[in-house]
C-alpha cells in the first residue's frame, strides 16, 4: 500500500465510499483546506473524534485510525467566511501518524483500505435492500429535493457494500458502533448486522 500525506476533518460523523455530504465550512483552516482540495482537485480526509478526554489508544491522537476520504464535488460561497460544500465517499484510509500545523488543521500519514467488492444480497437479507428502496421511493413522493436525499445515485439496492453502507449512515447508531461498522472487512456481516438492528428495532415496536 501507497503512504501519502491526507487533509484530516475531524467530525462526530462516520462516512463510507458511496456517501454524500453537505458541509458549512467557516473555519478558516478547514476554508483554506477546501480551496487547496478544490484548487488541486484533491480529497480531503473525514474521521471520526474521539471525546474530548479521549485519545486513540493506537495513536494517541484525539481520532479514530479509519475514515473516509472525500471528494469536493460541488462548492459555494454565501457570505464572506463561509463556505457551502458538497462531497461524495471515495476510499477508506487508516492512519498511521499525524501532525498538527500551526494553524490547527492535522495532517496524517494514511494508507487506503482497498474498497469492498461488489457482493449480491442472499436471499434473507434483501429485505434491506427492499426497504431502503422505500424509503427513498417515500421522500422523492414528499417531494424532497435531491440535494436533501441522504444518499445519491447510482443507486445499488441489490449490492451488500452499498446497502450497508447507506444504513450505517443515516440510522441512529452510537458513533462508536458505526466506526465499528465503518472497520468491518466484510460488507455481507455489516449488512447482517444491521439486519439484526432493524429487526430488533421493529420486534420493540410490536411489543
Amino acid at each position: 500500500m501507497t503512504h501519502y500525506s491526507l487533509p484530516l476533518f475531524p467530525l462526530n460523523i462516520v462516512m463510507f465510499p458511496g456517501g454524500v455530504l453537505s458541509l458549512r465550512i467557516f473555519e478558516m483552516r478547514y476554508l483554506d483546506m477546501v480551496r487547496a482540495c478544490l484548487r488541486n482537485n484533491t480529497p480531503f480526509g473525514l474521521i471520526a473524534s474521539l471525546p474530548e478526554d479521549q485519545s486513540n489508544s493506537d495513536t494517541g491522537l484525539p481520532f479514530f485510525s479509519v475514515g473516509t476520504s472525500l471528494i469536493i464535488e460541488e462548492a459555494g460561497v454565501t457570505q464572506v467566511g463561509l463556505m457551502n460544500i458538497f462531497c461524495r465517499g471515495q476510499t477508506r484510509f487508516h492512519i498511521d501518524s499525524a501532525h498538527q500545523q500551526k494553524d490547527g488543521l492535522w495532517i496524517g500519514e494514511v494508507e487506503d483500505i482497498k474498497n469492498e467488492t461488489s457482493v449480491q444480497i442472499p436471499g434473507d437479507l434483501q429485505s434491506t435492500g427492499e426497504f431502503l428502496k422505500q424509503l427513498l421511493e417515500s421522500l422523492v413522493e414528499q417531494g424532497v429535493p435531491e440535494s436533501g436525499m441522504p444518499f445519491s445515485e447510482p443507486y445499488k439496492f441489490d449490492d451488500c457494500a452499498w446497502v450497508s453502507s447507506r444504513w450505517c449512515e443515516i440510522l441512529p447508531l452510537p458513533l462508536l458502533d458505526k466506526q465499528r461498522m465503518l472497520e468491518l472487512h466484510s460488507p455481507l456481516v455489516r449488512l447482517e448486522l444491521i439486519n439484526d438492528w432493524i429487526q430488533d428495532q421493529f420486534a420493540k415496536g410490536q411489543a
